[in-house]
């Protein structure tokens, strides 16, 4: 740290990614990204658009964007399209929170929910999960403050039905709810449809995951026409051009080839229950899971000794110091031969460590 570094942010503990490797070939199952490539659209408008970078991106996103509104049933002005969508996140934070209304989310969650609440300087409490790491809705029933869910959650894999989600809603009705739905189209129900009917929600969700694009870094919220007018404020007010020409695109291709991506869902999410078998068969604890990912613990290994065997093996999973989740492992699902791949190794680990 310089000493320059302002006082304000001195403490500030930035987020920790996924590890990216470089040193080898491994099969990635640490960060949720999808194992299928863009579609042959997006990669044509891709190459397209680079031939025009010496012109700024369309500030509005506007085919993006209307798109989106097609495919989610909404209004034009219902949607903003961001540099992934942990930049959405960032705007409502920024919109949505402060010392009148802090913020209140999972102890157990996405996490750089308290890194943008530390950088923002806005209060938030942390509600610990039940034992079985399910979220009690009770917990968020006319709270008063400014909520943030994952859903489903991460790293959980865990989902809340629509109907729980409008009950917190509904009994928040003078501050914003955002629905971070980032894996919502591997199984889950999306609170889009609810948007018209209540001004206080707010949907984020991404292309990363579902749409093949985590390397194109593009997201968007659909909520209230006020809400989206509110995030445009923060954007125009601190980065216009957030989306870049080949990324606008890219999302474009994506949306337009949506079946494609869809049906690599329905793949992902029979690859994942048959991987979730599979670790069951070799005795592991396995959470009920609607998203790209499962998270698994086995007692006859511990959690973080499990990782660094794979990974010797040059497998990639991701896994949690913190303690209540330590023993777990996030395992990305991927094609059925990585999956495979995946299984025969953990066998061989367990058969190993029994020695």
């Amino acid at each position: 740290m310089s000493k320059f570094f302002t006082e304000r942010l001195k403490n500030l503990t930035p987020y920790t990614p996924g590890e990216q490797p470089k040193d080898m070939q491994y099969i990635k199952l640490n960060t949720n990204e999808s194992p299928f490539p863009p579609s042959k659209e997006v990669s044509d408008a891709v190459l397209l658009e680079s031939k025009k970078l010496q012109l700024y991106s369309d500030p509005e996103s506007i085919n993006v964007r209307r798109e989106l509104a097609k495919i989610y049933n909404v209004n034009l002005n219902q949607v903003i399209v961001t540099n992934g969508s942990d930049e959405a996140l960032n705007f409502a934070f920024m919109a949505f929170a402060d010392e009148k209304s802090p913020l209140v989310f999972p102890d157990i969650t996405y996490g750089f929910y308290p890194v943008f609440a530390d950088i923002n300087r806005i209060p938030y409490t942390e509600i610990p999960l039940k034992s079985n790491f399910t979220l009690d809705i009770n917990d968020y029933i006319g709270v008063n403050k400014t909520v943030v869910i994952a859903n489903p959650n991460a790293p959980t894999g865990i989902c809340l039905s629509v109907s729980d989600i409008e009950k917190i809603v509904k009994s928040n009705l003078d501050n914003v709810v955002i629905i971070d739905e980032a894996y919502v189209d591997f199984g889950a129900q999306s609170a889009v449809p609810l948007v018209d009917k209540y001004d206080n929600l707010l949907v984020v969700q991404t292309f990363s995951k579902s749409r093949s694009l985590a390397g194109a870094r593009l997201g968007f919220a659909i909520g209230n026409e006020k809400l989206i007018a509110d995030l445009n404020t923060i954007k125009y007010s601190t980065n216009p051009y957030n989306v870049n020409r080949m990324t606008d695109a890219a999302g474009t291709a994506a949306l337009l080839s949506n079946d494609y991506y869809m049906n690599n869902c329905k793949i992902i999410a029979q690859n994942r229950e048959r991987t979730v078998k599979e670790l069951k068969k070799l005795g592991f604890d396995v959470l009920p899971s609607k998203t790209n990912f499962v998270f698994a613990k086995n007692e006859q290994i511990d959690g973080e000794k499990l990782y660094t065997e794979l990974k010797k093996r040059g497998i990639l999973v991701r896994h949690f110091s913190k303690e209540s989740i330590r023993q777990y492992n996030r395992i990305t699902i991927g094609t059925a031969e990585q999956m495979q791949t995946l299984i025969e190794n953990i066998s061989l680990i367990l058969e190993e460590n029994r020695k």
